[in-house]
């Protein structure tokens, strides 16, 4: 799904799946409800409750605010069976026996079982009978009817204990994605008549002045109407270093003012702001699912039917060809399969692997938009990316200064600099950044602009030009240089009707862009350069970057061309782009990556994957998160199906009893979710 659906949150309001009342708060809910309900569904094997319909296991963990009072209803039942086992074994068999033992077994078993037991009913009476709850009452109950009561009491107690691991693990994997959605007030302050009034964040207009304090996160998106600021802006980009803003530059919604109050103007409305979007983003993630996680669904459906009927045929059908057939052994035999066969370890710890791939990921300041990008990311065989704004800065610098012995540098510049401010031409902009203030003593004649050429005027009664060459060649300015020789953009200067010198201008590589393709190499990636700037310049960068392949003065339809036949010779292609221009390409590439810093919103909407501090450092690091997941998702199902399948073949042997059973069902559902969280912790 490549484009997000802007009314996707009025969708869920009118299913009734919130009832709160400003934007950031209906994100988070659906955010929170969707990761919750995700792992529920999956976990339930075939079961689609809602939130609020679960009310053991992943309630506790999710609505209790101490470790104590998750754990509480296990410390009972705990406490109630090793008191049931004491009396087992040092009170007389005469008295502690019959109903007695049944009860005192029956309290130790109630405050774990017995929400497994309603869970179990509520989904048969909404036609939801095959789920995990489901068999493990049928396993527990069973085992109260042959009267093997430490071991049905012991099965519950256990699977109680890893619900409320499983609730922490999801809890800790949606800690870094809960960490984004905190991340924007609700309030803002605004200078009405010049005295501040605090007003919900929500109810700002375009226009309005915020005022920001020292410490304080901002609300909105705006332009900084002091002259110098300082932010952190980790919650946009992952990265916690100061970020200094000067007056007219953007400040978006989340960035923390370090230093002095600062004044905003409000340029966005509250719910276009880039965090607002950044956080659909995040719930949208929740949301797509991965082929394993989809498969192993489906797998779940069909199977636990399957240990159903097969649990009943092992109790039943050896009465059919054995004589000294014992009811009480085979469904003992077929409960100990029930155990065994209950899939948690694959439901709950996929999905969760997944939440904390993209968890890990946002933390990084990559935001994925499902888990299925993930998978796709990891078997990336080509990264084919633009040159403008992605591995280069897209802000035009000086490079070198070349002037004839015959006349004055700094003179000159200065008279270039004077008449250059007339224009907002981006290489205008790099000669007035290079030079600095205006001489306001330069007094510039005849102003005069020639397009595709450059500008003229008249300086202390000479005439300047500064332009390109075809500018010397119109006005007849002979130069001994070779334009094309040179790699970089060229301004040439030519003053009193002489070839003065000229300046390279060029867009400058980002710091990281060298790493990036580094990385990529090591990961086996391929690298390709795509650009609409002259092959030269993108030929020159590619070098400088170690990138073969590289491609310039392409039309957007040419790029879309290249991805076709790169896709034609059956590779896995991203493409990552900045510009409107790129989006049809990241549309039509396999994972579309987009930087989110500067990119325009086409590019991002259509993404798949948003590097939000346009690092392109974040590719490489955004490919290892993707194969480290696949990695983590595929050695649970391994273990889970290796341990599972040695053990249920025992237990239908008779050779493995419920604490072999117990092993194999939450054993290796803790350990496998464990294994899932691990990635959370790992560097990239």
């Amino acid at each position: 799904m490549k484009n997000l659906d802007p009314n996707h949150i009025h969708t869920y309001d009118e299913h009734g799946h919130m009832t709160c009342c400003s934007e950031e708060e209906k994100i988070y809910k659906i955010a929170e409800t969707s990761i919750k309900n995700s792992v529920k569904k999956d976990a339930c094997c075939s079961s689609d409750h809602t939130e609020d319909e679960h009310a053991h296991g992943h309630n506790h963990s999710e609505t209790s605010t101490s470790s104590f009072k998750m754990f509480l209803p296990a410390i009972v039942s705990l406490f109630l069976l090793l008191i049931a086992i004491a009396l087992d074994n040092y009170i007389p068999q005469t008295w502690f026996t019959g109903w007695i033992r049944i009860l005192v077994y029956a309290a130790a078993y109630l405050p774990v079982g017995f929400p497994v037991l309603k869970e179990a009913l509520q989904s048969i009476l909404k036609g939801e009978i095959f789920s995990e709850f489901l068999l493990m009452s049928i396993a527990t109950v069973g085992a109260f009817a042959i009267g093997e009561y430490p071991e049905g009491v012991a099965v519950m107690l256990f699977y109680s204990v890893g619900e409320v691991f499983q609730g922490m693990a999801v809890k800790r994997a949606k800690a870094n994605i809960k960490s984004l959605l905190d991340q924007r007030p609700d309030e803002v302050s605004i200078l009405i008549n010049n005295e501040a009034k605090t007003i919900k964040a929500a109810s700002a207009n375009i226009g309005d002045i915020i005022q920001l304090k020292a410490g304080e996160k901002l609300g909105l998106d705006g332009e900084l109407l002091s002259e110098t600021a300082s932010f952190n802006t980790a919650a946009l980009t992952g990265e916690s270093k100061p970020d200094t803003k000067t007056k007219g530059e953007t400040v978006l919604a989340g960035m923390i003012n370090l230093n002095t109050v600062a004044q905003v103007k409000v340029t966005t409305a509250y719910k276009d702001s880039k965090l607002s979007k950044i956080l659909e983003m995040v719930q949208h993630a929740t949301a797509q699912k991965a082929p394993t996680e989809l498969f192993i669904r489906k797998f779940a459906k069909i199977y636990t039917p399957i240990v159903v009927l097969l649990a009943i045929l092992i109790t039943g059908l050896p009465f059919f060809f054995l004589e000294d057939y014992a009811f009480s052994q085979w469904l003992y035999r077929a409960l100990v399969f029930l155990v065994i066969s209950c899939p948690c370890a694959l439901v709950i710890s996929i999905p969760l692997g997944y939440f904390g791939g993209i968890g890990a990921a946002s933390k990084n300041g990559i935001l994925f938009k499902g888990s299925n990008f993930l998978d796709l990311l990891a078997n990336i065989q080509n990264v084919v990316m633009d040159k403008t704004g992605t591995m280069t800065e897209g802000v035009f610098k000086v490079q070198e200064v070349v002037f004839k012995p015959e006349f004055n540098k700094e003179q000159i510049m200065e008279m270039v600099n004077a008449l250059e401010s007339k224009s907002t031409h981006p290489i205008a902009t790099a000669i007035h950044d290079f030079v600095g203030k205006v001489d306001a003593n330069i007094e510039l004649i005849n102003v005069e602009e020639i397009a595709g050429h450059g500008l003229k005027a008249e300086v202390n009664g000479k005439e300047l030009l500064v332009g390109n060459f075809k500018l010397m060649d119109t006005f007849g300015i002979s130069y001994d240089i070779d334009p094309e020789a040179i790699v970089y953009t060229l301004v040439a200067i030519a003053y009193d009707k002489k070839f003065a010198g000229y300046l390279t201008i060029a867009d400058v590589i980002k710091e990281d862009a060298q790493s990036a393709v580094n990385k990529l190499k090591e990961l086996g990636v391929n690298t390709t350069m795509l650009s609409g700037d002259k092959s030269s310049v993108v030929k020159f960068v590619a070098d400088k970057l170690g990138i073969i392949n590289s491609f310039g003065d392409l039309l957007p339809e040419d790029k879309v061309n290249k991805i076709k036949a790169l896709k034609g010779l059956n590779q896995r292609v991203a493409f990552v782009g900045d510009g409107v221009n790129d989006a049809p390409v990241v549309a039509l590439s396999d994972v579309g990556i987009a930087m989110g810093g500067l990119g325009s919103d086409a590019t991002i909407e259509t993404a798949d994957v948003v590097i939000q501090d346009d690092m392109p450092s974040r590719i490489p690091m955004a490919i290892n998160i993707g194969k480290q997941t696949k990695r983590i998702v595929w050695q649970n199902i391994t273990m889970a199906f290796l341990v599972k399948g040695a053990v249920l073949a025992l237990g239908a042997g008779g050779l493995a009893t419920m604490w072999e059973a117990v092993f194999a069902d939450v054993g290796v559902a803790l350990l496998a979710i464990l294994n899932a969280v691990r990635i959370q912790n790992m560097k990239f």
